[in-house]
């Protein structure tokens, strides 16, 4: 489980743009936080001289796009603060997971270094990436909703590493307030709503011969009734503050009162009938944990309820695909973990080849823009004042410079055309790889949860699933 956050370096009042930046990532790299920086990982730059080659980067986007921001708005870096939940992951996990989290974040476009901190009792990642790209002919511009997309990537990548994840209350999408777990579906705890509209569809499957009985059915079952003027009815569950309306638009198709009673005169099938065939496989819920938090009867009725409708969907899914022995579901879920696994690693090594290729497309572009004032500086004899009178296109040459022999190793510098190739080479691989990629991804995501509520519901260790094996 890892919560995240999404700040916006600005220059701190009083400081300069370097200061700024060396006081932020000073903090981040504290040797007593970061195990003497065995827990810093980094892409595309130095984490020692970060702030340096940062501001370089800045100098070089001013030179090459002509443009400029006004000091006080100008943003510096950006930072993810990722921290996990206690005793869940180790520090070397922890790191490992912010570094995913940023390469995917940034796309590759962006150098950025990840320290991990153990100084407190839940372990946390700072990612530090730089505002402006590798290229440096853009910069990353904050977006509405970026703070819900870091957050729910960082999930994705907690869940695809066998991690738990925050189910959050509220999020808006398309103009309306949905709850968090809507877009998960996965191991959360369910909302009020959930509940009620299960015990709902537990209660209408006794077949209640009339309305009355059906809220009758609903008041044992722990749930207080309310009506109110012109027919209205509504609920509340233990521990629930406000009630909650009997209507579609609040619960969902198929849950309005005009819904229940056609339910009950036989008109209409349950909703839940209606969307079992279609049900997402989900892990079921561990009662007994849930229970010694001091969850109530009503809640335990909707765990049970939910538990058989999602080993329903579990078994549903094994006859589907042929996984009717455990040694072939074991077998299949090992596959797809390996085969996602050899996808990441393979996108990961397009994008570092991709941001290679951008990094010398730059640097090109920077050598030949700057390549005759550096000759100028030479005839005048490296001078002082003829250096001050053109810093910025000196900086730039030798940024280059070094950019070639650190990346080619003394190799033939490639022209732009074949770099231009290469380029749309590299893109279409990508694009290959990430269909490939999301297929797998799901069906990874399917088989282990299959696999997971299988484990749960006989009680398997890992010496009892030898035996089951044997068996």
């Amino acid at each position: 489980m890892a919560t995240t956050r999404l700040i916006a370096r600005h220059i701190s009042k009083g400081e300069t743009i370097a200061q700024s930046l060396t006081d932020s990532f000073d903090y981040g790299q504290n040797p007593e936080k970061t195990r003497d920086g065995e827990l810093i990982s980094a892409y595309r730059c130095d984490p020692k001289t970060a702030d340096a080659e940062f501001l370089l980067s800045k100098a070089r986007y001013k030179t090459i796009t002509g443009r400029e921001q006004k000091k006080d708005a100008d943003i510096l870096c950006y930072q993810i603060r990722q921290a996990f939940l206690p005793g869940e992951i180790t520090p070397e996990e922890a790191n490992r997971i912010g570094y995913e989290t940023a390469m995917r974040w940034t796309k590759g476009n962006h150098a950025f270094f990840v320290t991990t901190h153990i100084d407190q009792h839940h372990i946390h990642n700072h990612i530090y990436y730089n505002s402006t790209s590798l290229d440096c002919t853009r910069k990353f511009r904050d977006f509405i909703g970026s703070a819900w997309a870091v957050r729910h990537l960082s999930d994705r990548i907690c869940l695809e590493n066998g991690l738990s994840y925050i189910a959050h209350p509220r999020l808006h999408s398309k103009g309306k307030f949905k709850h968090y777990g809507e877009w998960r579906g996965d191991n959360r705890p369910p909302t009020f709503q959930e509940r009620l509209k299960a015990q709902i569809d537990a209660c209408l499957a006794e077949k209640p011969p009339d309305m009355d009985a059906f809220l009758q059915a609903m008041a044992k079952a722990s749930y207080e009734v309310k009506r109110g003027r012109g027919g209205t009815i509504s609920f509340r569950a233990e521990g629930q503050e406000r009630f909650t309306r009997l209507r579609s638009s609040t619960l969902g198709k198929g849950y309005g009162p005009e819904d229940i009673q056609a339910v009950i005169e036989g008109r209409a099938a349950p909703s839940s009938v209606r969307t079992e065939s279609t049900r997402k496989v989900s892990l079921i819920i561990d009662i007994q944990s849930r229970m010694k938090n001091g969850k109530g009867p009503a809640y335990e009725r909707w765990m049970k309820i939910f538990n058989l409708k999602q080993m329903a969907a579990t078994l549903q899914y094994l006859q589907e695909n042929g996984l009717l022995e455990y040694g072939q579901l074991e077998k299949r879920a090992t596959e797809a973990a390996d085969r996602f696994h050899v996808l990441s690693e393979q996108i990961k090594s397009i994008e570092g080849a991709m941001s290679t290729n951008a990094e010398l497309k730059g640097a090109v572009v920077d050598y030949a823009k700057t390549r005759p004032v550096f000759n100028d500086y030479k005839d005048a004899k490296y001078s002082k004042k003829y250096l001050a009178e053109h810093e910025a296109e000196i900086v730039l040459y030798r940024a280059a410079q070094e950019t070639f022999r650190r990346v080619l190793s003394g190799a033939k510098l490639p022209k732009m055309d074949a770099l231009k190739a290469e380029s749309q080479k590299l893109a279409a691989e990508k694009r290959a790889a990430y269909k490939e990629y999301r297929a797998v991804r799901k069906d990874m995501q399917e088989v282990i949860t299959a696999k997971e509520n299988i484990d749960r519901l006989f009680g398997l260790t890992d010496t009892q699933k030898n035996k089951e094996q044997e068996r």
